[in-house]
C-alpha cells in the first residue's frame, strides 16, 4: 500500500502564471501542478488542499500557526507525510515556524520553485516530485520539518536562501544538507537535533518582535520608538560575532527593561560570540546588559522564535532559558 501524502499548496512561485508585461502571480492550486508530475501517483496515494494563493512575503505567523495545527489534526488522523508547496521568500521561516509548533513525529517537507510554472526548465516540477519522495520515504520519519530543493534535503533549523534567482538557492550555511536524493533515492548523512513542540496561549501577531540590522554610525532612535509602538521584543543583529558600537549599548540595556532583547549577527554564516570580546558594545558588553544571545539562529529565526515563546505565555524569568536551550 502506498502511503498517504497530504499536499498543502499556499501559493508562490511554483505556482505562479503570466506574461512579461504584467508578471508573475499565483493562479495554480495543488491539483493543478499534479498534472506536470504524473510519476507522483506511483510513489504516494496523494490528497490535495489549497487554503491560500498567496505570495509568500504576505503570509503571516498567524496563518502558519494555523496550518502547523491543521497539520498535526490531519496527519494524527491517517496521513503518513505532508508536503507544503509555498514562494521560496519566507520557505526558511515557514518550515521553522513548523518545526517550532509540530515537534512530534509528523513527517513535514517544504518546496517551492525559482521559476514560474510556465517558464522554460521550470523547476517546481522536479522539487514537488522529490519533496514526494522525501515524504514518504520510511527514513525520513521522525526527522522534522525538511526543506527539499534542487536533490538536497535540508532540516528547517539550518536551511536558508541564499540567492536570488539561482535554482540551487537553498542552503544550510552553518551545518550542510542532511540528506540528498541520487537516481530518485532519499539518502540521510546526519540527523538534526530536536526540541518539543511550542503550544500557543494567544495569538503570535499579538506579541510582534522587532528585527534590525546593526550599521556603521546607526543611533538609538529607531530603538527608544519601540516600545511604544506595541512590539514586545527586538531582535537585533549585530556585527562580526555580534557586536554593536559603544554609543548604541545604552540604549540596549535601557530597552532590556521594557522587553527582551536577543542578539544575533548579520554575518551569513558562524554563531554569536559569547566569552571573546569585553569592550563596549561587543557580545560580552550586551550579554551582560540583559541581551540573550540567538546562538546558532540567525536574526530572521531568533525573531520567529522569541515570537513564539512570548506567545506562549512563558514567565519572563523563564524566557532566557528556554530561548537559549532551543537556539544552542
Amino acid at each position: 500500500m502506498l502511503p498517504r501524502v497530504l499536499i498543502v499548496s499556499l501559493g508562490g512561485t511554483i505556482t505562479m502564471t503570466g506574461d512579461p508585461v504584467d508578471g508573475l502571480a499565483p493562479t495554480l492550486a495543488a491539483n493543478d501542478l499534479l498534472l506536470s508530475v504524473p510519476t507522483v501517483a506511483t510513489i504516494a496515494a496523494i490528497e490535495t488542499w489549497s487554503p491560500f494563493k498567496l505570495p509568500s512575503a504576505s503570509l503571516t505567523v498567524t496563518q502558519i500557526a494555523a496550518l502547523a495545527e491543521e497539520l498535526r489534526r490531519r496527519l494524527a488522523s491517517g496521513f503518513d507525510a505532508a508536503v507544503v508547496l509555498q514562494g521560496t521568500d519566507t520557505l526558511e521561516e515557514t518550515a521553522y515556524l513548523l518545526e517550532c509548533l509540530t515537534g512530534d513525529e509528523s513527517t513535514i517537507v517544504l518546496t517551492g520553485a525559482m521559476r514560474g510554472a510556465a517558464a522554460i526548465s521550470a523547476d517546481g516540477p522536479s522539487n514537488l516530485e522529490a519533496a514526494v519522495r522525501v515524504a514518504a520515504d520510511p527514513s525520513s520519519h521522525g526527522r522534522g520539518v525538511l526543506v527539499v530543493f534542487d536533490d538536497e534535503i535540508h532540516s528547517a533549523q539550518f536551511v536558508r536562501k541564499t540567492h536570488t534567482t539561482r535554482l540551487s538557492a537553498f542552503r544550510s550555511p552553518n551545518a550542510a544538507p542532511v540528506g540528498t536524493l541520487i537516481e530518485g533515492v532519499v539518502q540521510y548523512h546526519w540527523r538534526a537535533p530536536r526540541h518539543d513542540a511550542l503550544t500557543l496561549q494567544f495569538n503570535a501577531d499579538s506579541k510582534p518582535v522587532a528585527l534590525l540590522r546593526f550599521a556603521m554610525g546607526m543611533d538609538g532612535r529607531i530603538l527608544s520608538t519601540l516600545p511604544d509602538l506595541g512590539f514586545a521584543g527586538l531582535v537585533i543583529e549585530g556585527a562580526g560575532g555580534g557586536h554593536v558600537s559603544a554609543a548604541l549599548a545604552p540604549e540596549l540595556e535601557r530597552l532590556v527593561n521594557a522587553m527582551p532583547v536577543v542578539l544575533s549577527s548579520r554575518c551569513e554564516t558562524g554563531p554569536v560570540l559569547e566569552v571573546t570580546y569585553g569592550y563596549p558594545g561587543s557580545e560580552m558588553d550586551l550579554i551582560a546588559k540583559g541581551v540573550l544571545p540567538s546562538g546558532h539562529l540567525d536574526g530572521l529565526k531568533a525573531r520567529l522564535l522569541l515570537n513564539l515563546l512570548l506567545a506562549t505565555n512563558i514567565h519572563p524569568t523563564e524566557l532566557a532559558a528556554e530561548f537559549r536551550r532551543r537556539s544552542h
